[in-house]
């Protein structure tokens, strides 16, 4: 009964170039310059480039042995002791390390909030007033103290709730079939447990509690009031009946990654939104723009269009245009609308990094999720002005938007290839210029993804969360699989790409706004535990070990300290491909000498996903989803004779999973809060 998740099947018709290509010629091209054969096993499994075989002119001669060089130990920046890796139900913590889960799923958000009820049966309109379903991205905004001061034990918790699991959103009857009868009541309450929820938490007795009666706390779901601005505002393609001026929409969906502005404002991305829209006409078929974005008669099983025509495409069928945007909050004023930025473009966001470039530009950057998708680049037009707040506010309805393309030349010798921004524009690039399919610059960005594949643009295996360092400006991308692809070569010997890798890029001269950058791979996830030989990349990379092994790294977010937490979602099954690597897992990376630590594991069926710290980085914010998904799940129950997994679950909805709690009846997402026993900065 969960609902389809189609972001690894591809929909880009394109003939545009893979970045396993792209990192094929790469290492090609670096034994070429070096001299010798096999580099990509050298760099990927262990050895350095400095030391790979030089070639020698062609002369019979034995060339004269070279010293290798002793690198100078680096002091490592993790302070804690790595933890197992566990397929428990549970929550694993490293020694010293204390944790507390807050705001689950369905738990009040008001003073006047319904009770949370274990056997599913909250409606539509007691939801709307609950803590929304399968938390994701998220940000800690700290309120202040007289003097102005950031409080590290007060603030504003702001998450994402990306979807819901039918088989634990309602009350199942057993015997009855899933979901019967449908009605418009349990459409509502799957549109209510969508969106975003602004929580007010502050520390009691070294206790985090939500503060229900605070001004601050706000539900924004499928059917709230928000607002388009920038280039797409009014523009024909975002247009319905129910809004002829194309400003005002209703809500947001599929809420994933986050990302935060200098000027205090929440950014909440709207991912696999095409998976809620659906069409009653048998005669539908999807047009280029929609199939491009995935929009299909049958949706992903939400079957909101069965009683909802907003999103029926065969009767509104500009309503899908109106979603794939970032949406600007505002959670110091719970009397804001929510303003969608279309000048980022409209693609599957994962996340929304920020960051403000030498010349007082705002720079994003973007992933969009999906197999053989993009990454991308905004550009303010505007600068940022840190002493004047409000001249920031519409600071991302105008700018620049690029999308990435790799090449295999590098300049540094540590880089393994360059890249350059090219510019989505309908007056400035020639080629968009010349395409019928743009008029103008708001239908470009309706249809981003065609722009980027008109461009050339690189397709990359399912683009995830960025993250910048906060000292150096590199960049870094989760790059979580793409089982789907069947191509093979030397830098990449698996014919499915099953675990992943985060890549990394410097922009040119380190200028956040530059238009050519060079890049490399931080880490190729594998499993040295299944593959123990190493012989080929299936293992990982070389910081890849037996005791960090994983796969699939998704969240990504450098903390003040430049560490780099990596978080997974991926195949939890503990066999095949993923033997010994348990459930999903958080890890922390030192990007200089490219050590990872496993930090925490989640528990069973779930995601880990969103984070956030406190001013003084001595408590940090993640998110368990969707823990109990049935999935790949290794302790799927027996199934009696006959038996439905849908009816196994009426009888027994904790039969997957009773994490946080089995009173709560069922299994449910929630934030955790985590720091160290001895009142020390989290990871250090």
């Amino acid at each position: 009964m969960s609902v389809i998740d189609k972001d690894d099947l591809p929909s880009n018709p394109s003939a545009n170039e893979h970045f396993n290509d792209v990192v094929e010629r790469a290492v090609s091209r670096r034994a070429l310059l070096k001299g010798g054969a096999g580099l990509s096993a050298a760099m990927f499994l262990g050895g350095m480039l400095s030391a790979c075989g030089g070639g020698n002119g062609g002369s019979s001669a034995t060339p004269t042995p070279v010293p290798t060089p002793v690198p100078t130990p680096v002091p490592s920046a993790l302070g804690f002791k790595a933890v197992a890796t566990s397929s428990a139900d549970s929550i694993v913590v490293p020694q010293g390390y204390k944790y507390q889960v807050i705001a689950p799923w369905g738990s009040p958000l008001f003073a006047d909030s319904p009770a949370w009820k274990p056997d599913g049966s909250n409606t539509g309109d007691e939801q709307a007033r609950q803590v929304g379903d399968n938390h994701d991205g998220m940000t800690f905004f700290a309120m202040t103290d007289a003097a102005g001061k950031e409080k590290s034990d007060e603030g504003l918790l702001v998450v994402n709730h990306e979807y819901c699991n039918y088989e634990y959103l309602y009350k199942l009857e057993a015997g009855q079939p899933p979901l019967e009868p449908w009605t418009l009541d349990k459409v509502r309450k799957a549109q209510n447990a969508h969106g975003i929820s602004v929580i007010h938490v502050r520390k009691v007795g070294g206790q985090w509690e939500v503060v229900l009666n605070s001004m601050y706390n706000r539900r924004l779901t499928g059917n709230s009031p928000m607002q388009l601005t920038g280039p797409v505002a009014g523009h024909a393609l975002v247009k319905t009946a129910a809004d002829a001026a194309g400003v005002n929409v209703l809500g947001t969906l599929n809420n994933c990654g986050n990302g935060y502005t200098p000027w205090g404002t929440y950014l909440t991305c709207e991912e696999n939104f095409n998976g809620y829209f659906g069409a009653t006409d048998p005669a539908f078929a999807a047009d280029p723009l929609q199939k491009r974005y995935g929009i299909d008669k049958a949706g992903f099983g939400y079957r909101w269009h069965e009683l909802d025509n907003r999103f029926d495409v065969s009767k509104t069928p500009n309503e899908p245009n109106r979603f794939g945007w970032i949406v600007e909050i505002d959670p110091f004023d719970p009397k804001s609308t929510p303003k969608k930025r279309t000048a980022l473009g409209r693609i599957k966001h994962e996340n929304a990094a920020v960051t403000i470039a030498k010349s007082g530009h705002v720079v994003v950057y973007m992933g969009d999720d999906q197999a053989n998708d993009y990454a991308y680049k905004f550009v303010s037009t505007g600068k940022y002005d840190p002493a004047n707040p409000a001249a920031n506010r519409n600071l991302l309805d105008s700018g620049k938007l690029y999308v990435a393309k790799f090449n295999a030349g590098a300049v540094s010798g540590d880089m393994m290839g360059s890249g350059e921004w090219v510019l989505l524009d309908k007056v400035a690039n020639p080629v968009l210029a010349a395409d019928t399919r743009f008029a103008d610059q708001g239908e470009l960005l309706v249809k981003t993804r065609l722009a980027a594949d008109a461009v050339g643009a690189t397709k990359m295996d399912r683009p995830e969360w960025v993250t910048v360092h906060p000292q150096t400006g590199e960049v870094y991308i989760t790059m979580t699989n793409n089982s789907g692809r069947s191509t093979t070569d030397e830098a990449n010997p698996r014919p499915k790409n099953s675990w992943g890798q985060i890549v990394r890029w410097r922009e040119a001269g380190g200028d956040a706004t530059a238009t050519s950058f060079e890049w490399d791979l931080f880490v190729l996830a594998g499993n040295p535990l299944a593959f123990p030989d190493r012989k080929d990349l299936r293992s990982g990379s070389a910081n890849v070990t037996t005791d960090n092994t994983f796969n699939s790294p998704d969240g990504l977010a450098f903390d003040k300290s430049g560490r780099l937490w990596i978080q997974t979602d991926g195949n939890f099954s503990n066999t095949g491909d993923y033997l010994g690597q348990g459930n999903n897992q958080m890890l922390i990376a030192d990007v200089n000498s490219k050590e990872i630590r496993r930090f925490l594991v989640g528990p069973s069926g779930c995601e880990i996903t969103g984070i956030s710290w406190t001013p003084d980085q001595k408590t940090v914010f993640i998110n368990v989803q969707h823990p109990g998904e049935v999935g790949n799940h290794p302790n799927k129950p027996a199934l009696a004779a006959g038996e439905t997994m849908d009816q196994l679950l009426a009888k027994n909805p904790l039969a997957f999973c009773k994490w946080p709690d089995a009173a709560g009846g069922r299994p449910r997402s929630a934030t955790v809060a985590i720091w160290r026993e001895d009142g020390g900065i989290v990871g250090a």
